[in-house]
């Protein structure tokens, strides 16, 4: 084994685990208040392409002093319409992410990861196939052996931080502060993202539409530029078994034995032999506390609201350039770490609640959530209901959260 040697008292070295939306951010930061960040990746290359995201209005100022915002825009088509639709064919107009509270600009994922790789000095150290296999601290520093996974060689290494940004299952978390089932919450739904390789027969590409069906649900996402993206929404009384089969078969299973209609059918046969799928189980990471020491975790990792709330990306953000601010005000890593999570939690704490809440704007639960959306949907567009739902809607606290820069509240 490999040690590598100790802290220069002048320049900090951080080790930065995950080379995400979170992880990326972090390092930026890191590097402008003149830290040393090395980051290390699972994965032998940088991810590409991605399912929908929403980046909020107190996500873009962050975004911006990171140097992230200047290759970003909203993909949202212009003109285009939002409908609702069923197996028969109807559809008629209806309410889609942009109704929620807070003013998103949409995209995808890889467009910000992209945009944030963009943004990184090209000298900061990134080590792909590398992942930390044991943690120890002490007052003074974070000895990490990181395993190389290709190889199977490991170096030990001494940082002044350790940030761990490697999302749900983070490996951070559960070498530093336990196993994962202590820490994860399933909200008992599934989550199937992928892109369609081209237009539906009855969508046109700049529009979105909506199947809703108590306890599942079919989201179309239209980007300027490229097909949309569809997100797929079930219940399960038992997320382990969604696992055992192909996504594809489960899917199937879940939206029955009823005729598709044309349009969940294309989706479905796209399903089929989709490459680049997300199938996962929707689930909250909840802790008491998102540091240890001189370890402190960034994102899903810390604080996953879930894919309902839509602010993964905008908090993974707000995170890590706050995470740079604190430890450029405290010299002390310790004291920084925790006026830092005094600063985020009361508003983390709202998504959280968010992130339940806007489950039934996404999937009802059963025909009393429907009927309640689709009178919603209905509301909206009579003048006098319409402009009492803005004005409920301009009071959400969550809404207003949203586009807070919280960086700066």
């Amino acid at each position: 084994m490999e040690i590598k040697g100790s802290k220069d008292s002048k320049n900090r070295r951080a080790l930065v685990v995950g080379l995400g939306i979170s992880g990326i951010a972090t390092a930026l930061r890191l590097r402008q208040i003149g830290w040393t960040p090395v980051i290390v990746e699972r994965a032998p290359a940088r991810r590409t392409g991605g399912y929908f995201i929403a980046l909020f209005g107190g996500g873009r100022p962050p975004a911006e002093r990171l140097g992230i915002l200047d290759n970003l825009q909203d993909r949202l088509p212009a003109g285009g319409r939002q409908y609702e639709v069923d197996r028969a064919g109807n559809r008629r107009l209806g309410l889609g992410y942009g109704d929620l509270p807070g003013s998103p600009w949409m995209m995808v994922r890889g467009d910000v990861e992209e945009a944030a790789f963009a943004a990184l000095p090209r000298d900061v150290e990134i080590r792909y196939s590398t992942v930390p296999t044991r943690i120890e601290q002490d007052a003074e520093g974070v000895d990490v052996t990181l395993t190389g996974t290709s190889d199977d060689t490991t170096v030990t290494e001494r940082f002044d931080l350790v940030v761990g940004a490697d999302g749900l299952r983070s490996t951070v978390r559960s070498l530093v502060f336990g196993p994962h089932e202590k820490y994860l919450h399933r909200l008992n739904y599934m989550a199937v993202a992928f892109r369609l390789p081209g237009p539906l027969t009855e969508i046109h590409p700049d529009d979105g539409a909506i199947l809703m069906e108590p306890n599942r649900s079919m989201w179309l996402f239209p980007f300027a530029g490229s097909p949309q993206t569809v997100l797929l929404s079930y219940h399960t009384d038992d997320v382990d078994a969604e696992f055992t089969e192909p996504p594809a078969k489960r899917v199937r299973a879940a939206f029955g034995t009823e005729p598709t209609g044309r349009v969940l059918g294309e989706v479905l046969d796209a399903l089929d032999t989709a490459d680049d799928l997300l199938f996962d189980s929707v689930e909250q990471t909840r802790m008491d506390r998102w540091h240890r020491g001189r370890v402190v975790l960034v994102g899903d990792s810390a604080w996953c609201v879930s894919l309902y709330a839509g602010m993964g990306v905008s908090m993974g953000i707000t995170g890590a350039d706050l995470l740079g601010t604190m430890l450029e005000r405290h010299s002390d890593v310790r004291h920084a770490l925790a006026a830092w999570e005094q600063t985020l939690r009361p508003h983390l704490d709202v998504f959280q609640r968010n992130g339940i809440q806007q489950r039934m704007f996404f999937v009802p639960a059963n025909n009393k959530e429907l009927a309640l959306r689709r009178a919603m949907n209905v509301g909206m567009r009579l003048p006098g209901t319409s402009h009492l739902l803005r004005q409920l809607q301009a009071r959400d606290k969550a809404g207003r959260l949203k586009d807070t820069d919280l960086a700066l509240a």
